[in-house]
């Protein structure tokens, strides 16, 4: 997305600021510091210490640390990390090719080896300045063959968002800004969307020459791989920007980042059924990934709906047939679980799905035979677009994986689990699929802008997506479905599945799709626990914007 050229510039009167008292020079720690690597002086004790840093020592190493980065003298302070070579080039580059200068760094209280502190500093480049302010934390460990108190580094310990192999540039963009707006013209800012900050960058990086406008100045992060936008952090000087019309809706957007902010980890996308048109996008998650577009997890319960279809589909099943819902059920000599060992006594298809129970969408399975470890991958991919890796959004996705199985993933897979991998995106796109009868790729911006082909699936029997939606309507209403607490407030005509995924015996990620009259969506929170404690009132509060 940029370029600059690099002007050997390092920061000249730096001030180091703790607690409102100024920290002294850096070069009071003479030839004591150094790296893992690193000699120690005569005065040192040739016992190597071992066992965490004390508090003293993690004070002293931090104090360090941020004096010399401060004074810009990026080898003093790699040499007080335990990576000489990784962290030099990088404290080099934050006022060499950043033009990060007049730095202070404020740190908090230790908490046990962490110490937090907040950076101000100021950019500078081309005859422009702007103040540059944020917040990150660092961890002091004992070296391993210095038994010295030592930064743990990692690149983060610079910016919160640096990652390894990214640099940090200031100069002039060589990809014009863009003014994204929503369906109906709403202008989309990082400011007011928090969530859609990858999306915008990958916008800009995508349809920028296109749109045409014209770049600025701006400080950034490069990753180190090319595929994946920059990181816009400051612009010293605007470009004139480019509009790119997105499908996204304003009004659906703003309560998507009002429900994901109730859970740590979670992920939600809206869809509109009738056309695939994305109109929500929204994470709440620590690392900053995409995952309601990209994240590959176990979709646990909610792939019962691409299961169902292919019950009803292959003539194993229908809504109203009575079917076995024991506590368990065997597969190759592995056992299955409902829930907390529950079971119903001679349910239908349409009652086994509002309740969610797992043996009843294993048992019908079997008489497949040799065709049970294809059948569902074969459903997912022609009838709902899965699996097929050529979803063009406009912006970076996942498509889906149900992959062939054998044994006893076979029966994992039909719940959801074994080798079955799924986004929001996708099960929102799932979502759609039973409510319109027929698969339209989820899109954000309009192909005609590029010209990109779109995905495509067979229609539904009419028939199947009938009993789809019936069984969805049947869990958000009824007294019994695990969907209906979490729908209660939702209005329309509406459906809904839950769904957890157990991964490595940890809190199960907690699933949760749903539609209302023509917008569907689907959420993750990971170690939410069930389907409707965490995920449903996301995905409930994004339906009742409407769409």
């Amino acid at each position: 997305m940029h370029s600059g050229a690099k002007v050997a510039v390092i920061g000249g009167a730096f001030v180091l600021v703790a607690g409102g008292i100024g920290y002294g020079a850096y070069s009071m720690l003479g030839d004591t510091v150094g790296g893992d690597g690193g000699t120690r002086s005569a005065s040192e004790s040739s016992e190597v210490k071992s066992g965490p840093p004390s508090a003293e020592e993690i004070a002293k190493t931090s104090k360090g640390f941020f004096d010399a980065w401060a004074a810009g003298d990026a080898t003093a302070a790699a040499l007080l990390t335990n990576n000489e070579s990784g962290a030099e080039p990088v404290l080099s580059s934050y006022g060499e090719d950043a033009h990060i200068g007049k730095v202070k760094i404020t740190p908090g209280p230790a908490v046990g080896t962490k110490v937090p502190y907040e950076v101000e500093a100021t950019v500078s480049h081309d005859g422009k300045s702007k103040p540059l302010s944020y917040a990150s934390e660092l961890t002091v460990v004992r070296g391993l063959t210095t038994g010295k108190a030592l930064v743990d580094w990692a690149p983060t310990v610079v910016h919160p968002q640096l990652t390894e192999g990214a640099t940090l540039k200031t100069g002039t963009s060589s990809t014009p800004t863009i003014e994204a707006v929503d369906h109906n013209g709403t202008v989309l800012t990082k400011k007011k969307y928090p969530s859609l900050g990858p999306i915008l960058d990958a916008l800009r990086e995508k349809y920028g020459e296109s749109a045409g406008g014209s770049p600025g100045v701006e400080t950034w992060i490069e990753p180190a791989d090319e595929t994946q936008p920059d990181i816009n952090l400051l612009t010293l000087a605007k470009g004139e920007p480019g509009t790119v019309r997105t499908t996204l809706d304003a009004r659906v957007q703003a309560a998507a980042e009002r429900a994901v902010k109730k859970f740590d980890e979670s992920s939600v996308v809206a869809v509109k059924p009738s056309t695939g048109a994305i109109r929500a996008i929204a994470n709440h998650r620590a690392d900053g990934y995409n995952a309601a577009m990209t994240g590959q997890l176990a979709p646990g319960s909610t792939m019962k709906i691409v299961t169902a279809a292919m019950i009803i589909q292959h003539g194993l099943g229908s809504m109203n047939a009575k079917v076995e819902c024991p506590a368990t059920v065997s597969w190759e000599g592995v056992t299955f679980h409902n829930l907390d060992d529950f079971s119903i006594a001679d349910p239908t298809l349409r009652e086994a799905f509002a309740q969610s129970c797992n043996s009843t969408f294993i048992k019908p399975i079997k008489p497949l035979g040799d065709r049970a470890g294809t059948a569902l991958g074969q459903e997912a991919r022609d009838y709902f677009g899965l699996g097929q890796d050529n979803w063009q959004t406009g912006v970076a996705s996942f498509d889906g994986s149900v992959p062939e199985s054998s044994g006893a993933e076979t029966a994992a897979s039909y719940i959801g689990q074994g080798k079955v991998l799924m986004s929001p995106l996708n099960m929102a796109s799932v979502t759609a699929t039973a409510k319109s009868g027929a698969f339209k790729q989820p899109y954000l911006v309009a192909r005609e802008l590029d010209n990109r082909p779109f995905a495509t699936a067979r229609p539904l029997p009419a028939g199947v997506g009938q009993q789809l939606r019936e069984m969805m309507r049947y869990t958000a209403t009824s007294p019994t479905g695990t969907a209906t607490k979490a729908m209660a407030g939702v209005g329309g005509d509406k459906g809904a599945k839950t769904g957890s995924a157990e991964v490595d015996g940890q809190t199960s990620n907690s699933w949760f799709t749903g539609f209302s009259d023509d917008l569907a969506a689907a959420a993750v929170v990971q170690s939410g626990g069930h389907g409707g404690d965490a995920a449903g009132p996301v995905v409930a509060e994004v339906l009742r914007s409407g769409g």
